[in-house]
């Protein structure tokens, strides 16, 4: 049996390497300021906020189970146990899917909304402070337009994934 030749690693350049080397860094620090700052003013860890901000935004404030794990970029596991403390606290409800019973919906309760509105300030002062005082209004425009190119390429769906379906009536 014969191996088959194997590309060699297509290694990053001087002027490649000095671009990523920032990059890396970026993704260590910037989610590590974005939960240090959620963890101390409002005592929720940052996937948490993403999972309530999710909600608040979703018509009827709900949000199929499986629909807010791809949203907040976490696995059902990971966000079936943060939704787990965040009923502990009265901000979540679940709730079987009437129509489909195979669902199982994710819902926002009124206290949960207050949650939100509280905490949104801190974020969105921490997000202004380290992102976007930094960069002018054409820097941001590149940089979102980067991003969305890159999430594109994260984001191939697997064979077997079907399109999202609309939540559930309860």
């Amino acid at each position: 049996m014969s191996a088959e030749p194997v590309d060699p690693p297509r290694w990053l350049n001087p002027g490649e390497l000095e671009s990523w080397l920032p990059v890396g860094g970026l993704l260590l620090r910037l989610p590590a300021a974005l939960d240090a700052q959620m963890q101390r003013d409002s005592g929720l860890s940052h996937f948490e906020y993403l999972v309530l901000a999710n909600l608040s935004e979703a018509p009827e404030r709900t949000r199929r189970m499986s629909a807010l794990a791809a949203l907040a970029n976490g696995s059902l596991s990971r966000l079936s146990h943060v939704v787990k403390r965040l009923e502990a606290k009265g901000w979540v409800e679940r709730r079987a899917c009437l129509e489909d019973g195979r669902y199982t919906n994710a819902v926002l309760t009124g206290a949960g909304w207050e949650k939100v509105l509280d905490s949104a300030p801190g974020h969105v002062e921490i997000v202004r402070s380290l992102v976007l005082d930094v960069l002018s209004p054409a820097e941001l425009a590149q940089f979102g337009d980067m991003a969305r190119r890159i999430l594109t390429r994260l984001e191939t769906p697997e064979p077997d994934e079907r399109p999202e379906e609309p939540p559930c009536r309860n």
